[in-house]
């Protein structure tokens, strides 16, 4: 079904989210978003969902005034942020979703088409000009070399504004930087963006902070892991999603705390 532009219903840092036919939306790219981004988002939405992982299915790709769009279907609900915010979910039970959507994602096979973090790090960073000094460039990518490869499916980009709560249950979106990795390089990204970005962006800061520390404990309760040991596990993976997060350029005024807390995480290795 050919849909046509409707109302904007919602709205994120790439993006705008328009009704579009009865039951879908058409996530149109915002002007200056490199085309190949979003197209790349497409791909990889459609090999999850074809994988049987957590993801909307892809009904239709198209141009708009100039502007590339996604066609999927509608989710209603609110996301979990908006949920927590107004107190209607617990910190608690915030965190118990992202865990039980982070290891439905890991239990998914990943898909050929999806890249592995090293690729994917290797292609970014040679994209990146000056945002990334080149001597974290060079150590994030030998750290890399000398960590284990991995082969799980990650999300790389997990938190409560990218969960809509649906009345079929919660809903995870925006695959754009899916890869191939260690679930634990998942982890850390997630670590990373609810302890130490979100503060910084939020009128509690204690809010994400809460939901990440509940969203680990259940994790590893489900995984069958200790706290010790998930921690473990995650830590030499905090540096790269620390440079995933430069490498966006949507935060500048962390720029420097980014790069102090990546150059000591790297130091005994550079």
């Amino acid at each position: 079904m050919r849909g046509s532009l409707g109302e904007k219903i919602g709205e994120g840092t790439s993006a705008d989210i328009h009704a579009w036919a009865p039951g879908q939306v058409v996530k149109l790219f915002k002007a200056g978003v490199p085309e190949r981004l979003s197209r790349w988002e497409a791909r990889m939405t459609r090999a999850v969902f074809a994988a049987g992982g957590p993801a909307q299915e892809v009904l239709d790709e198209v141009a708009l005034g100039g502007r590339f769009g996604i066609v999927l279907p509608r989710l209603d609900g609110p996301t979990l942020l908006q949920l927590t915010r107004s107190g209607a979910v617990t910190f608690g039970q915030a965190g118990a979703i992202l865990a039980s959507l982070l290891l439905a994602v890991h239990k998914t096979p990943p898909p050929p088409e999806v890249i592995s973090l090293r690729d994917r790090m290797d292609a970014a960073l040679s994209r990146s000009g000056n945002v990334v000094p080149k001597h974290i460039a060079t150590g994030i990518l030998a750290l890399i070399d000398r960590l284990r490869p991995g082969d799980e499916l990650c999300h790389c980009d997990l938190h409560t504004e990218n969960v809509i709560m649906t009345a079929d249950g919660p809903r995870l979106i925006d695959w754009t930087l899916a890869v191939r990795a260690p679930a634990a390089y998942d982890l850390a990204c997630c670590h990373v963006s609810l302890s130490e970005i979100a503060p910084e962006r939020v009128d509690n800061p204690q809010r994400p902070r809460a939901i990440n520390a509940a969203a680990q404990s259940e994790y590893g309760r489900l995984a069958g892991m200790s706290q010790v040991t998930l921690t473990a596990a995650m830590e030499p993976y905090l540096p790269i999603a620390r440079a995933r997060i430069l490498l966006g350029e949507i935060f500048p005024a962390l720029r420097e705390w980014l790069i102090q807390r990546i150059e000591v995480a790297l130091r005994p290795e550079v």
